[in-house]
C-alpha cells in the first residue's frame, strides 16, 4: 500500500512539474515580437492543448480496456513507455532550444513588493504618482521587458517610492529590496492581483469538467452499455469529448477566428477573455444536457424496476450531446485559458500563470468532492437516500446537474463583471493585434527596418 501510494504521488509531483512548464517552454520558442511568430504561438496553444487530448484518447480507451480486462500491468507498462518516448521527444531537440534568463523567486519578488509597500503604509504620496523608483537597465539583472506604469492598486505604489531611509549619508538609494523595489517589480504583483479574479471565475468550470471523469461514468455505467455480444466501457465515452476538441479547435482556428478577424478588422478574431466567457456558456449548455438525460434515464428505470440496480434500456449513446458539449467549452476556456495567463503574466512568471490555469483543473476536483459531500448531506432524509446514492435509480442525479447549470450561470455573470474590469497588461513597445506599436519611437525604428 505504501508503494502503491507513493507511485500516485510521484506520478502528481512529475506532472506538477512537467505541466506548467512545458506549456511556457513551448510557447517560448515563438517571439511574440515578431508577427508571424507571435500568430504561430497563439496556435501552437490549440496545438498543444491538442496534443494533450489526443493522449487522452489512448488512456481513455486502449487504457482502458486493459483495465475492464483486468490486464493492469501492461497498463502501466504502456504508461511507462509513453513517458519514456515523450523524455526521448524532447531531448532530441535540445540544441535547437530558445531559453530565457530565469530572474529569480517570483515568490519572493511578490513578497518584497507587499513588505516594502506595508512598511510604507503611512508616507504621503505625491498626487502625480511619479518619481517612483526604477533600476538603471545597466544595473539590472532582470532582462525582461519593462511593463508600463498604471494606476491601479495604488497602495503598492508606496513600495517604490524613495522616502529618506532609503537614501545614505552621500543622497546615494540604498537598495534594500525589502525596503525599496523598482516600479517595474511593483507592476508584476499588480498583474498577478489583476489575474487572481479571473482565476477565481475558471474553478467553477473545472468542477463541470470533472464531472466527465465521475458522475458522467457513473450515469453510463446505470445504461444500456451493449452492442450485440460487445460491452462498451462507460469511461470511453470520454472519447467524444476528445473528438469534439479536435473538431472545435479546427473550426475556431480556421473558420471562427479568421470570420471575426474579419468582423472587427483585426488580425486576431475573439479575444481570450471572450472565449473564455463562451467556454462558460457551452458548459451550462453541457450540465443541462447531462440532466435532460439523466430524467430520461431515470423515466426509463422507472418503468422496468425502481428499486433495482439494473441498468437503463436507454442506450449509453445518448450522453454523446453533453460530451460534445463539455469538449467544445474546454476549447474556448482552456485553450483561452491558456494564451490568457501566458500573455498577462510577466516575462519572468510565465511558468506562474501557466501553473495557475492547472491549478484551477486541481481545485475543481476538491470543489466537486466538498459540493457533492454537502449535497449528500442536505439531500439525504430518513426515507431518501439523497440526490447521488450508490443505486443512481433511487436517487436525483438530474437534479444535481441542473444545480451545477445554475452555479455555472451565476459564474458566467461574476466573470463578465471581473472580465469588464480588468486592464490588460501594457508592456513597453509592444506589439498590438492590429500592427500597431505603444509609442510613436518603437514605430520608427520599425519602419527604418522595413
Amino acid at each position: 500500500m505504501a508503494l502503491f501510494y507513493l507511485a500516485i504521488y510521484l506520478v502528481a509531483l512529475g506532472y506538477g512539474g512537467y505541466q506548467p512548464n512545458i506549456c511556457t517552454f513551448g510557447a517560448d520558442q515563438y517571439d511574440e515580437e515578431d508577427h508571424r511568430e507571435g500568430q504561430s504561438k497563439v496556435a501552437f496553444f490549440s496545438y498543444f492543448y491538442l496534443a494533450l487530448n489526443l493522449g487522452s484518447l489512448f488512456s481513455n480507451t486502449i487504457l482502458g480496456y486493459f483495465e475492464d480486462e483486468g490486464i493492469w500491468a501492461i497498463g502501466f507498462w504502456a504508461s511507462a513507455a509513453s513517458a519514456f518516448a515523450a523524455l526521448m521527444l524532447f531531448l532530441l531537440g535540445t540544441l535547437r532550444y530558445r531559453h530565457f534568463r530565469p530572474s529569480g523567486n517570483p515568490l519572493s519578488r511578490f513578497c518584497q513588493v507587499i513588505s516594502a509597500a506595508s512598511k510604507k503604509w503611512s508616507v504621503r504620496m505625491p498626487p502625480s504618482g511619479e518619481d517612483l523608483y526604477e533600476e538603471n537597465v545597466k544595473d539590472s539583472s532582470n532582462c525582461n521587458r519593462k511593463i508600463l506604469h498604471t494606476h491601479g492598486f495604488k497602495f503598492l505604489d508606496r513600495a517604490a517610492y524613495v522616502s529618506s531611509r532609503d537614501l545614505d549619508t552621500q543622497q546615494t538609494i540604498n537598495k534594500n529590496p525589502w525596503r525599496l523595489c523598482p516600479i517595474s517589480q511593483v507592476e508584476e504583483v499588480k498583474c498577478i492581483l489583476r489575474l487572481l479574479p479571473i482565476w477565481l471565475c475558471t474553478i467553477i468550470y473545472s468542477v463541470v469538467f470533472t464531472q466527465m471523469a465521475s458522475l458522467f461514468v457513473e450515469q453510463g455505467a446505470a445504461m444500456k452499455t451493449t452492442i450485440s455480444n460487445f460491452r462498451i466501457p462507460p469511461a470511453s465515452m470520454s472519447s467524444f469529448d476528445i473528438l469534439s476538441v479536435a473538431v472545435f479547435i479546427f473550426l475556431n482556428r480556421r473558420i471562427l477566428d479568421p470570420l471575426v478577424g474579419r468582423l472587427k478588422s483585426s488580425s486576431k478574431g475573439l479575444t481570450e477573455l471572450q472565449r473564455m466567457g463562451i467556454g462558460l456558456v457551452i458548459a451550462v449548455l453541457a450540465m443541462v444536457s447531462a440532466g435532460i438525460v439523466e430524467c430520461y434515464r431515470l423515466k426509463y428505470a422507472d418503468k422496468e424496476c425502481a428499486h433495482c440496480e439494473g441498468s437503463s434500456s436507454l442506450s449509453i449513446f445518448w450522453q454523446v450531446p453533453q460530451y460534445a458539449f463539455i469538449g467544445a467549452s474546454e476549447v474556448f476556456m482552456y485553450v483561452g485559458q491558456l494564451e490568457f495567463f501566458n500573455a498577462q503574466a510577466p516575462d519572468g512568471l510565465k511558468s506562474f500563470g501557466s501553473a495557475l490555469c492547472m491549478t484551477s483543473i486541481s481545485l475543481g476536483n476538491y470543489v466537486s468532492s466538498l459540493l457533492v459531500s454537502m449535497v449528500m448531506k442536505i439531500s439525504t432524509e430518513d426515507h431518501m437516500p439523497g440526490w447521488i446514492p450508490g443505486n443512481l435509480n433511487k436517487g436525483h442525479l438530474d437534479r444535481f446537474f441542473f444545480l451545477l447549470a445554475g452555479l455555472t450561470s451565476l459564474d458566467l455573470f461574476v466573470y463578465i463583471a471581473c472580465a469588464k474590469w480588468y486592464k490588460c497588461i501594457k508592456l513597453e513597445g509592444k506589439y498590438d493585434e492590429n500592427d500597431n506599436y505603444d509609442n510613436k519611437e518603437d514605430k520608427e525604428s520599425e519602419n527604418i527596418k522595413l
